[in-house]
């Protein structure tokens, strides 16, 4: 923490001052004494008008000076108007009564006006600090939100209070903001404060340090030079705090509207790419497919021919997820709900979208083979077809995939279990997400890393969720869990 500087000019004004005044009030006790004897005034009516004079010096000057000033009036009503004349010497017991009278009622009457005085100005000091709060708020709420607090803040507030320096630092954006007169080592001050977080006032040099706090935490720290009470301060570090919290949260809602418009853009830039491909591979697909039917290839040929119609196929189905993709992302995705036998969605997926030498390596147990639900067909079954691919992609090879349906309550719940590789648990928290890939597979397993994330969207649709548990000892297993009669969520 800086070291206070001790401002000499400023001690020495008030010192000065203090004379100035006290030389006032002795030369009207002076002039009063001159007056008074020369005119042969007796000894009540001097004794009144010196006792008009402390009180005055008492409310425009302050006790002290007043103070000083009845004892110069005492010392004259001593030496010019009590016996013996022109000597400090009271014989008459009823004249030390007198004066003594004289004094006390002089510092009391001083006392209680120095005291008056005092709060007026306090009251006035208080009521231009609220003044100038009002208008500091109202100058806030007009601050420019694009750019950072601080800067607009210590302008204000020099402006505004008239404060001979002021330096503001906000921690959020790692920056210190000053204006005014700082000394060379006093540059970080505002800095410090927050560091030690420990906010005081130095009297001497009528410096203020305030901590920023807010409900997340220290977020800065305000510091201020002049002439302002420690409750204005106080509410100028609240309104401080007010101005930063108020940045973040527009910081934030921008951020949410960028992301929020870049996935609108994202969303229609998938929905015209699938479109844009489908036809061609549909056609790339019936020209492959037309070959092969046509027969009188050779080996080479057909093999290149059987590669172009398996790839379009895969380029197609890609692009049918793009496509489901973006409509899910929208909500455009009608559910086309539909009485569904588990067995035969199980046996349909089996026979019909996969490869055969992934089929014979699953194993499939249902608990109910007659059970029926009431989902979209055609998600349900692309949700299993990517939760069966992913499991080939990364199980050890010849190992079991193992499929089991099982009814919990009013749930259905579907499992795909794999042998081979685990899942870090830093990665599970995000293989949801669209185009994650978990790490250390990004080169050796191809893949896009939308189908997880379409599936689980798809799952949403239903009023579902699904998630996967992964560990050396139980492997890995990925989780479906659906509603049995998804018409009442809808």
């Amino acid at each position: 923490m800086g070291i206070p500087i001790v401002s000499k000019g400023s001690e020495l004004h008030r010192t000065l001052r203090f004379l100035w005044q006290s030389l006032i009030a002795w030369a009207v006790i002076a002039l009063l004494t001159y007056f008074g004897f020369d005119l042969q005034v007796n000894l009540a009516t001097i004794s009144s008008l010196y006792l008009l004079v402390v009180v005055a010096t008492a409310s425009f000057c302050g006790f002290w000076q007043a103070s000083l000033a009845s004892l110069v009036a005492v010392a004259c009503l001593d030496f010019f108007f009590l016996p013996p004349f022109f000597r400090f010497n009271v014989t008459d017991p009823q004249d030390w009564v007198a004066l003594g009278t004289f004094e006390a009622t002089a510092l009391a009457i001083g006392r209680l006006s120095a005291k008056e005085l005092r709060s007026a100005r306090d009251a006035a000091f208080h009521r231009l600090g609220m003044e100038r709060l009002y208008e500091l708020s109202r100058c806030s709420l007009l601050m420019d939100p694009h750019q950072p607090p601080g800067p607009q803040l210590v302008v204000l507030i020099h402006r505004i209070f008239g404060a001979r320096a002021v330096a503001l630092f906000d921690k959020n954006l790692g920056r210190q903001d000053r204006m005014g007169d700082w000394g060379a080592n006093e540059q970080d001050l505002a800095q410090e404060c927050c560091l030690h977080g420990d906010g005081q006032d130095h009297r001497e040099t009528e410096t203020s340090e305030r901590v920023l706090q807010s409900a997340s935490g220290l977020i800065g720290a305000l510091v201020v030079r002049g002439k302002l009470s420690p409750l204005v301060v106080d509410a100028l570090a609240s309104l401080a705090v007010i101005a930063i919290e108020r940045h973040q949260s527009f910081e934030k809602e921008e951020k949410a509207d960028e992301a929020r418009r870049g996935e609108q853009l994202r969303v229609t830039v998938m929905d015209a790419l699938g479109h844009e491909l489908k036809t061609p591979l549909t056609t790339v697909q019936t020209a492959s497919s037309g070959l092969l039917e046509l027969g009188g290839l050779t080996e080479s040929q057909r093999d290149l021919a059987q590669l172009i119609d398996d790839e379009t196929i895969r380029l197609s189905e890609l692009c049918t997820r793009l496509l489901l993709t973006a409509k899910l992302e929208t909500g455009q995705v009608g559910l086309q709900i539909d009485e569904v036998t588990l067995q035969e969605l199980v046996s349909e997926i089996l026979s019909s979208r996969l490869a055969t030498e992934v089929r014979g390596r699953i194993e499939v147990a249902v608990d109910n083979p007659a059970l029926i639900v009431w989902v979209d067909r055609e998600l349900v079954a692309m949700i299993l077809t990517q939760y069966i691919d992913n499991a080939r992609k990364y199980s050890a090879p010849d190992t079991p995939i193992e499929l089991a349906v099982q009814v919990s309550q009013e749930e259905l719940i579907i499992s795909v279990h794999n042998f081979g590789s685990t899942i870090r648990n830093e990665d599970k928290e995000r293989i949801f997400d669209r185009f994650y890939r978990a790490h250390g597979f990004k080169k050796s397993v191809p893949g896009t890393g939308i189908g997880l994330s379409v599936a689980k969207k798809a799952a949403e649709a239903h009023h579902g969720h699904v998630w996967v548990i992964s560990d050396v000892k139980e492997e890995t297993t990925f989780y479906l869990s659906l509603p049995i009669d998804s018409r009442r969520k809808h």
